[in-house]
């Protein structure tokens, strides 16, 4: 009967202390140390939130900057990717007419060579972030979209773009970059 009641207590006593004074503990901390991470890296404009850097959202119009297209539609509830392989006649179809819409809407030539993360989906389909050689190449439409100097444009992109840790290559996030293009 006493192992018993020690069974009980010990788990009553690991039940607080793992189940709600460690994660008190580390939200605690999290708080403190990293308070934009922790609470999602949310963005706000004059006090709403608007996003998050880490959710992709889509933008179709043409005065705004397209992010990469998203095999869920941007639902944050089911994050997942097509899971197509290379040589799946979907994937293939679904590239293509990626190839060409962004062809179309950006006025480039066939031969232009267009970056791998405007026409294929990550896999998450959520991710928020382009190249900023992606970017680049919607300078002229979006420009031409606000009637605005594509010197303008450029200058967006270059003051948000951002060089993740072990790579080179710059990125950038859609969604601040298309606050920005709000703010002109």
């Amino acid at each position: 009967m006493g192992e018993i009641k020690n069974s009980i207590v010990l788990l009553a006593v690991f039940t607080v202390l793992l189940g709600l004074v460690y994660p008190l503990v580390i939200m605690g901390i999290s708080q403190l140390a990293f308070p934009d991470q922790a609470n999602g890296n949310l963005i706000k404009v004059n006090g709403t939130v608007v996003g998050s850097t880490l959710i992709g959202q889509e933008f179709t119009s043409p005065q705004y900057f397209h992010g990469r297209p998203s095999a869920i539609d941007y639902n944050s509830s089911s994050s997942s990717g097509s899971n197509l392989g290379p040589t799946n006649q979907k994937l293939i179809d679904n590239v293509n007419q990626n190839l060409e819409n962004i062809r179309t809407e950006n006025s480039l030539n066939p031969n232009d060579i267009i970056p791998a993360d405007l026409v294929e989906t990550s896999a998450s389909g959520l991710e928020g972030y382009i190249y900023v050689d992606s970017a680049m190449i919607q300078v002229h439409r979006i420009a031409s979209a606000r009637n605005i100097s594509e010197s303008k444009v450029i200058k967006i992109i270059e003051d948000n773009k951002e060089i993740p840790l072990g790579t080179g290559n710059p990125i950038i996030n859609v969604l601040k970059l298309n606050i920005a293009l709000d703010k002109l």
